[in-house]
């Protein structure tokens, strides 16, 4: 499942060798992958699309490369065979004449380096696997600098700066810096894109604002799963209801009580447009987006979402089956929908990591907005897109 994760190109051809010699001896070797190279090497490509989510779970094409490649319903296809392709940009950007400067870097593999970060610029640190680009940024660059933000602000630090580098200089020319990877956005059922997001806030209080809430005296915490009031009190919310099985992982079966609607008889009568609180947590975001266009503090944290090609999840997936990439995504989505003061520097570590060609598209489409307001951003990176976009 996805061996060239992580695998700069030469060592993916290393990678492709050693699956070559396990076919050649007469073994059967099914990959999961999204890599090029990959997929020109296959025998057999087995497409399953045609896009994702709800919008995806049939076999769009399969056969030999040729017979992907003249396959009109695949965008796999469109990209191998060039019809569709991640444009090399056609002005490089110039920055704001600042830098970070990272001096006597030593830890790991790394050798007493001196590194400069220009600033309000897409920085792609790339390298063979194992050269230290990660010590780099996430053991240096990014405690470093929040050590020196949140000194700088009188706020306490667990960060220091032993026995990692000499200096660092140029912290003052940014706010905060954040560090957006593809840790989930939660670890229970509650946490949601539409609460991560904040969007929610402002569907609850456009529920409370109807003639029929009003009437009843429902305020916004009414419409909350988290809170007693409103919520289904046998499931305290949930939708579903976990048996522990001891020496078994344990099992959820939906709520008895609620059906997985989360809330109460009373609370689902209230309706916006037709629609209950639970029906609005059930819709996709391309489906939310349509329903809420005419309300702004809703809409616009909704239209990043749908804008970093996350139309097809429901606003309220629970957050542990949302994928790394996608939870990646969201954070990028809700960075997207607060206003930028221009000053951040955001960090990402692999974040194509699972993602369709198509899907590093839009991934580099949302970078190069928050470049385009200021901000710098710092990418660990083997893909050669998103180099190649630097």
């Amino acid at each position: 499942d996805e061996p060239s994760i992580g695998l700069h190109p030469r060592d993916n051809d290393r990678l492709l060798a050693t699956l070559r010699r396990l076919r050649d001896l007469g073994n059967t070797v099914i990959v999961v992958e999204h890599d090029e190279d990959a997929m020109r090497q296959a025998d057999h490509i087995v497409d399953i699309g045609p896009r994702a989510g709800i919008h995806g779970g049939q076999v769009v094409a399969q056969g030999t490369l040729e017979e992907i490649m003249q396959a009109p319903e695949s965008l796999t296809g469109q990209y191998l065979s060039g019809l569709l392709d991640i444009e090399v940009p056609a002005v490089r950007r110039q920055g704001n004449s600042r830098q970070i400067l990272i001096k006597g870097a030593h830890k790991h593999n790394l050798k007493n380096i001196d590194v400069e970060i220009p600033l309000g610029m897409m920085v792609v640190i790339t390298g063979v696997s194992g050269s230290g680009k990660s010590t780099l940024v996430e053991e240096i660059l990014y405690p470093g600098l929040t050590w020196r933000i949140n000194r700088r602000s009188g706020q306490s630090s667990r960060h220091n700066q032993q026995g990692r580098y000499l200096d660092i200089t140029g912290a003052e020319a940014i706010d905060k810096v954040i560090n957006i990877d593809q840790a989930p956005i939660g670890r229970t059922p509650r946490s949601n894109p539409a609460t991560y997001t904040g969007a929610f806030n402002g569907i609850r209080e456009l529920f409370a604002q109807t003639a029929e809430a009003r009437v009843r005296g429902y305020q916004p915490g009414r419409f909350s799963f988290n809170v007693r009031g409103g919520r289904c009190d046998a499931c305290s919310g949930d939708g579903i209801i976990k048996i522990e099985m001891h020496f078994l992982p344990d099992v959820y079966i939906p709520c008895e009580v609620c059906k997985g609607r989360r809330y109460n008889r009373e609370t689902l009568e209230v309706k916006y447009k037709g629609y209950t609180i639970a029906d609005v947590l059930e819709m996709t975001v391309d489906e939310a987006v349509d329903c809420f266009e005419n309300i702004p503090s809703v809409f616009r944290k909704l239209k990043v979402l749908q804008d970093v090609g996350l139309g097809y999840i429901k606003l309220g997936q629970p957050a542990p089956t949302l994928s790394g990439g996608e939870a990646q995504r969201v954070k990028l989505a809700t960075e997207l929908s607060k206003r930028s003061t221009g000053r951040t520097l955001y960090i990402l570590d692999e974040p194509t990591t699972g993602l369709h060609k198509d899907d590093v598209r839009q991934l580099l489409e949302v970078l190069n907005r928050l470049v385009d307001a200021g901000n710098t951003v710092v990418v660990i990176e083997h893909n050669l897109d998103v180099i190649k976009s630097a």
